[in-house]
């Protein structure tokens, strides 16, 4: 059976966070994003080794260029930032587990999203044990003890792996990261193109705690907050409720912006933000939750655009193995 993967909150050897490099995937936003992910590595580096993945020479320019010295910066083919979803899951400072990615389902096929978790784990020299089943990182949450929360809408998508009954996936998560139980949130955000990823609804914030948002009347998703919350209640667990981001919409379109997608390094966290009306009130709610940490609320709207924020553009790699 593989090893735990450590809690977020546990010491950090490393974190990788992607860099928007491709002009054509974000067009307008590619500078603007680029300045978001450049200001969050710089708070991240207070605390913590970054390691910023940038594709192309050109874009490893720009990265190099507007982050503090120390961070490295490696030039690593991949197709998107998405790394939380396209990288491996460090169960050790040098040891790691990699799944199948499908483009989330199909949706985006990008060249470079199926091998930049070997490259990454070989920056790291670590050891890889492969899994031949569909996941990617950001559909699972865990507290460090062998408990994962996860939502049915992303594991049990026949998108992901036709036939995957909830004891197919928890004999898969059992034998991949020693999972010893798994709580079956229901969905995720309306409009995620992840299929309902639980890091944008349901964060442990210690074992036996669990933060999911509260929306209020107008909020599209303050029924699915709801329910996460009485499933994560009704399994012996604590629910906080951080608000929410509220209904957000970019072009007219709603889009799964949310406060959830926070990044743990070393002693902070940091918040995503989107100049919402509960972004103070959101970011002072997770540091009640972190109160040993210091928390930080940055902007993300331009990464927002390609579809995550913070957690989905990073990968943390413990100290300890």
């Amino acid at each position: 059976m593989s090893r735990i993967p450590f809690a977020e909150w546990a010491p950090q050897r490393a974190l990788f966070v992607g860099f928007p490099s491709d002009p054509e995937l974000w067009e307008d936003d590619l500078a603007p994003a680029q300045a978001e992910v450049a200001a969050l590595v710089r708070q991240l580096s207070e605390t913590v080794t970054v390691r910023l993945l940038a594709s192309g020479a050109a874009a490893a320019a720009t990265g190099r260029g507007l982050v503090p010295a120390a961070v490295l910066v490696d030039d690593i083919a991949f197709g998107d930032i998405w790394l939380r979803d396209t990288g491996p899951v460090f169960t050790g400072a040098e040891s790691a587990v990699r799944f199948r990615f499908n483009g989330w389902g199909g949706k985006y096929d990008l060249p470079g999203d199926d091998t930049v978790g070997a490259e990454m784990a070989g920056l790291m020299s670590a050891a890889v044990d492969p899994f031949d089943f569909v996941l990617e990182g950001g559909a699972i949450e865990y507290d460090g003890g062998g408990l994962v929360l996860t939502t049915e809408q992303c594991l049990l998508n026949p998108n992901r792996n036709p036939g995957w009954t909830k004891a197919a996936a928890e004999a898969a998560l059992g034998k991949a990261i020693g999972a010893r139980r798994l709580v079956w949130l229901g969905d995720g955000l309306l409009n995620d193109h992840t299929d309902g990823h639980v890091d944008n609804l349901a964060r442990f914030v210690s074992a036996g705690t669990v933060a999911v948002p509260e929306g209020g009347a107008d909020d599209p998703n303050a029924d699915v907050f709801d329910d996460a919350a009485a499933r994560v209640r009704a399994a012996g667990l604590v629910a906080v409720r951080i608000p929410s981001v509220g209904a957000y919409e970019m072009d007219g379109e709603l889009v799964p912006a949310s406060y959830m997608n926070w990044i743990v390094a070393n002693g902070q966290v940091v918040v995503p933000t989107y100049g919402a009306a509960n972004d103070e009130a959101a970011v002072a709610a997770v540091a009640r939750c972190f109160p040993r940490h210091r928390v930080t609320g940055l902007r993300a709207d331009h990464i927002l655009t390609g579809g995550g924020s913070f957690h989905c553009i990073s990968q943390q790699v413990p100290e300890s193995e």
